[in-house]
């Protein structure tokens, strides 16, 4: 009887964790984003933070970086992507709508690709 009892629990956990499917509470990423200046980072990285799950978001002037580490049960990187799009700046798979580049300050208008 204990062996049956046993085999069970067995089955149920082995069965529990091949279901469980993990994701990242701390997942780091760098993603490119265009922009030229301060303004631009302090923009990139409140739309990178309007998210709900992203920790932590720094963008770099020079290199057009953007360093992020979120929480992948709350969001994804697509999600920060389009929320970066959304302000006016393109990244590596999200373009801005020209609506959206065209509201941004003169010195903050890249050369789009």
């Amino acid at each position: 009887m204990k062996n049956v009892l046993f085999g069970i629990m067995l089955l149920f956990v082995a069965i529990s964790t091949q279901a469980q499917e993990s994701k990242n509470k701390n997942a780091k990423y760098t993603i490119e984003v265009n922009g030229n200046c301060d303004l631009c980072k302090k923009r990139i990285e409140k739309a990178a933070f309007s998210v709900a799950g992203v920790k932590s978001a720094v963008w770099n002037v020079e290199s057009h970086q953007l360093a992020l580490i979120l929480n992948e049960e709350k969001c994804s990187v697509l999600d920060v992507k389009k929320a970066i799009a959304k302000v006016g700046h393109d990244t590596d798979e999200v373009k801005a709508t020209d609506e959206a580049y065209d509201k941004l300050h003169m010195c903050c208008q890249y050369e789009r690709k």
